[in-house]
């Protein structure tokens, strides 16, 4: 039996450059999550057949939604799936930025310039720590989101990503090839795919920790959460990750919607 609950269904979207990922929320948990390609040419009409074929498949429909919220950091696609949620549902997504209620404050040089996935990161990962906090978002970029106390997003660092830092090593070399991006048997490596794997995994985690010890030493502390599509891949081959949560921006989002209601 369904418990009833006062929370609406919600239908949570984050767009990204690479992927978009979307999930249902039933008001207690993650009912359903999907991770697909983010096309920029795609027309809204395609987005809602996307969007159709793979919420019927979980027996559910657009329609049912009481509230939506959007992150995108693709200017070029918010306002077309602005537009297809709203003729299905009848009312316009919250659309993540540092202008609607959060829950934190965003205290950065240019807060409308700061990207509504490290909004919706930040917003999760504050929840979940009340301290200071990194997120360490592995997307096209390497992105780390600092949150101080008492709930203040202050600033960011972003880094090419691992998949995207390869890509640029394969395109700018005639003679290396594209590779698993998969730690290598050991870190004298003998043959060019090791070396490979060596230096943009390891080299990548290597990275990633300095950045953080150097964060901690200016905050005089943070702790630290893992998200993205490397996340879960690149955590066991360092210590500096306290929690890992692949779905961390779409519960950001949840937050957002909660703090904004439907009138």
């Amino acid at each position: 039996m369904t418990q009833e609950t006062n929370t609406p269904m919600l239908l949570a979207i984050d767009v990204g450059n690479t992927t978009i990922v979307f999930g249902v929320h039933d008001g207690a948990a993650w009912t359903h999550h999907w991770r697909v390609q983010t096309v920029r040419e795609r027309l809204p009409d395609e987005y809602a057949v996307m969007f159709r074929t793979f919420l019927n498949e979980a027996g559910l429909a657009l329609e049912q939604f009481e509230q939506t919220v959007l992150s995108s950091v693709v200017p070029s696609l918010t306002a077309g799936l602005c537009a297809m949620v709203a003729q299905r549902t009848g009312f316009l997504p919250v659309v993540v930025s540092a202008r609607v209620n959060t829950g934190i404050r965003i205290n950065t040089d240019h807060p409308d310039s700061v990207g509504s996935d490290r909004i919706a990161d930040a917003v999760a990962a504050y929840e979940r720590f009340h301290a200071n906090c990194i997120v360490i978002d592995f997307g096209t970029a390497t992105s780390f989101t600092i949150v101080k106390e008492p709930g203040e997003m202050v600033g960011a660092v972003i880094a090419a990503g691992l998949g995207t830092t390869a890509d640029a090593l394969v395109r700018r070399t005639a003679q290396l090839p594209q590779i698993e991006l998969v730690p290598p048997p050991t870190m004298i490596p003998r043959n060019t795919i090791h070396a490979m794997q060596a230096g943009l995994v390891i080299g990548h985690v290597a990275m990633v920790e300095g950045i953080v010890a150097r964060i901690r030493a200016e905050l005089g502390g943070a702790r630290t959460i893992a998200t993205g599509g490397y996340a879960t891949a690149l955590a066991p081959l360092t210590g500096c990750f306290e929690a890992v949560d692949p779905w961390l921006t779409l519960d950001g989002l949840r937050l957002i919607a909660e703090r904004n209601p439907r009138p």
